[in-house]
């Protein structure tokens, strides 16, 4: 198990990456750390719904976070240190992704709905069962934007523990040009994120409980965003 846990939490090789791509990763790596720590130290932060987190804890459970993937750098900073694992892509972004999340305090696994996910979560349960909160950006790598995929479901399924899906704004943000419309929030701004109650999913799930889980998930990511957004209007 310290083996697994030193591999989630140390820079995968790169040796099978050419010199320039190697380069380049290491250096995109620590450019989005280094931006993000900078930006991120001047925010201010709260957490509304904190209830429901409180009360996965006190039951021995472990949070599996479920999120948009236009919110990263809201979750990024306000998780960071908890040894949170994340899914990655592997790919060339996936690297520079893992890298600099890991300075974050959080593990990396390699996978995606689209490559290498049945792996991924095994791995992610083996993790969880380690005692390690695991968290999905749940519409990435690539979409559609704010449409939930199942990994958070399964995985539930698997343990027992409960997902926990939010959302966030800030008071004031950029908003990239990207698939997702990825936020950016601007310096000194606050930052709300809305936690939904935690979604349990039995062992024994039937399809049909599967998909009715699958659909709170979804339910519970838009509801939060909304209360996300009407917050930022009213700011």
């Amino acid at each position: 198990m310290a083996e697994h846990k030193d591999k989630i939490y140390t820079f995968a090789s790169l040796e099978n990456y050419p010199l320039k791509q190697r380069v380049l990763i290491r250096l995109a790596a620590f450019a989005f750390f280094a931006f993000i720590r900078v930006l991120g130290s001047t925010l201010r932060f709260e957490i509304k719904g904190g209830e429901h987190l409180d009360a996965v804890r006190a039951v021995g459970k472990i949070p599996i976070y479920a999120f948009w993937h236009d919110r990263i750098f809201y979750f990024t900073c306000s998780f960071r240190d908890q040894g949170i694992v994340v899914m990655t892509s592997q790919s060339f972004d996936g690297e520079y992704i893992a890298r600099f999340i890991q300075r974050f305090g959080f593990g990396a696994i390699r996978g995606s709905s689209t490559r290498g996910g049945s792996r991924a979560l095994v791995e992610m349960i083996k993790a969880l069962r380690g005692g390690h909160p695991m968290a999905f950006t749940i519409d990435g790598p690539r979409g559609p934007r704010h449409v939930a995929k199942p990994g958070p479901v399964m995985l539930a399924k698997k343990t027992g523990n409960p997902i926990v899906a939010g959302s966030a704004a800030a008071q004031s943000y950029w908003t990239i040009k990207s698939w997702d419309r990825l936020q950016i929030p601007k310096p000194f701004s606050k930052v709300v994120l809305f936690v939904g109650e935690p979604i349990y999913v039995e062992e024994s799930a039937s399809k049909t409980e599967i998909e009715a889980a699958h659909g709170l998930m979804q339910k519970t990511l838009d509801d939060t965003t909304i209360q996300a957004e009407e917050w930022h209007k009213r700011k």
